[in-house]
């Protein structure tokens, strides 16, 4: 099965704070680094989509539509919907995952 991904709008500023973080405190190469194996997992997503677990903050709430996979230091958490694939979240496996979307929720109201 090959499935279409859509990199979300809150998953693509991810990136971005991610890319910022890392140029910042490491290097460029660095960074290139990462982006390619975040690349790389999501591309073998396409063809496994239901190889990520569900996260724990998500069991929790009975979400078991949401995944998550782990890149390097990153955790990348989507959801599978018919034949589409949605990154929602790429973060830092090491950030508090509740106070990220506290974060989110509180932006959008």
């Amino acid at each position: 099965m090959n499935m279409k991904v859509v990199i979300l709008e809150s998953a693509e500023h991810d990136l971005k704070e991610l890319k910022s973080y890392i140029v910042k405190n490491f290097s460029i190469e660095t960074w290139q680094s990462t982006y390619d194996k975040i690349k790389a997992v999501i591309r073998n997503l396409k063809t496994f989509p239901h190889a990520g677990s569900i996260p724990e903050e998500f069991e929790k709430l009975n979400l078991s539509q949401y995944r998550q996979v782990i890149s390097g230091m990153n955790r990348i958490i989507y959801e599978v919907r018919q034949d589409t694939l949605y990154i929602h979240i790429i973060t830092d496996a090491r950030r508090d995952l509740k106070s990220l979307l506290t974060r989110r929720l509180l932006r959008t109201i």
